[in-house]
């Protein structure tokens, strides 16, 4: 059954051409400071010579990549993966959309936000990047700058893991605690959201343009091939959610779907020698092509919009070999500029301040109080403590 039966006219009565985002009925008090929206994402280089600043921040960056002796290693690293990936942005067009996407999608929010909840209005979207500007600490001198005093630090990793969502809280702790963020900043947290209902529609509106392209006496023959980022095993094998979570949203769309195609998950963007979850997307499609099954989709299902995953991996890479192995192979579009989409971050965002306000929910999720069981990560446990307080 169809879960979310007004996402359509939701998407009609949001386009911007007739509607304009939102109208704000009840103005906030002149000079009230923001209700600060915090986006939280890894970012991308928006031009090929950002680059090596981009892969030095990844590589730096201990929750994701733990390394040794790693302020030497990481530059190192960095430096040797430079000319490979320059030339994979270049090939993407000279950087990575993703800058310009999440300001869109924030600005966007925001103006629906000034409706949906005008008791914090007015909202402003800040934009916290992990390893490409603006990263936490310019974001963190805007918001001290805008006098912020209430904030959401709002994931756009729909899935929760220690080394996406939890390294972004815990850089945006760093800062706090140092005062960089200003004081008496109240905060709160939305740390996942795989399955909210407009989330699930704008994926499954996109697969379901993608299946369009094929001849419908074959439609329901097409695999659907979910593709995330993996993990390193040693994530996984520590108690990280990412997988359950992952499959969650795929289990939800197909839900929304009808199961109406075969489908897998896979997983993408494995680096390094070390185990990673599997099986590759690469090699996923090598086996629907060696099996007779020459209809697929990528469908990128653990990302907010194209970048470097989506257009060179996804576009470039695999989709290329699997044409050349006689498949006929689509992508599904990212979300981007989806009006379904950046409805379900308004509506995400606005019954989180709701409930908050009412006091329904305190200011982290109880899934988010809960550490990995192999979690042996201090700053992890610092983090959630400081969040759980409400910054304090």
């Amino acid at each position: 059954m169809h879960k979310f039966p007004q996402a359509r006219a939701l998407a009609r009565s949001l386009s911007t051409r007739s509607r304009g985002l939102a109208t704000l009925h009840n103005a906030p008090p002149a000079g009230k400071s923001p209700t600060g929206i915090v986006m939280l994402n890894m970012g991308g280089p928006a031009t090929v010579p950002e680059t090596n600043d981009f892969l030095r921040n990844l590589f730096m960056d201990g929750d994701l990549i733990p390394l040794p002796f790693q302020s030497l290693i990481a530059p190192w690293i960095a430096r040797r993966r430079t000319p490979q990936i320059e030339q994979q942005y270049a090939d993407i067009g000279g950087g990575s959309p993703i800058l310009r996407y999440t300001r869109l999608q924030g600005e966007r929010m925001a103006a629906l936000l000034d409706e949906l909840h005008p008791a914090t209005a007015p909202h402003k979207a800040y934009i916290a990047f992990r390893y490409a500007k603006p990263l936490t600490d310019e974001t963190a001198a805007e918001m001290k700058r805008d006098g912020v005093k209430r904030a959401v630090a709002f994931t756009q990793y729909p899935q929760y893991s220690c080394s996406t969502t939890g390294s972004s809280l815990n850089e945006l702790w760093r800062k706090g605690r140092s005062g960089a963020l200003g004081e008496g900043v109240e905060w709160s947290v939305i740390d996942r959201w795989g399955t909210h209902p407009g989330f699930v529609e704008a994926i499954a509106q996109n697969i379901e343009r993608a299946l369009s392209k094929f001849d419908e006496a074959t439609r329901s023959d097409v695999v659907l091939m979910f593709s995330a980022h993996s993990l390193p095993m040693s994530v996984v094998n520590r108690g990280d959610p990412y997988v359950l979570e992952v499959s969650a949203s795929v289990a939800a769309v197909m839900d929304r779907l009808g199961h109406s195609n075969p489908y897998r998950l896979v997983w993408q963007s494995q680096v390094g020698p070390s185990a990673w979850m599997g099986m590759k997307t690469g090699e996923a499609l090598k086996g629907l092509a060696r099996l007779g099954r020459k209809k697929a989709i990528l469908v990128p299902i653990a990302f907010t919009s194209d970048h470097i995953e989506t257009l060179y991996e996804l576009d470039l890479e695999y989709a290329k070999e699997a044409r050349e192995l006689g498949m006929q192979v689509e992508r599904s579009d990212s979300l981007n500029d989806s009006p379904v989409f950046i409805r379900a971050l308004a509506d995400l965002a606005a019954t989180h301040l709701k409930e908050y306000s009412a006091g329904a929910i305190g200011s982290t999720s109880l899934q988010m109080g809960l550490r990995c069981p192999g979690c042996t990560n201090a700053t992890c446990a610092q983090q959630k403590t400081w969040f759980a307080r409400g910054g304090r």
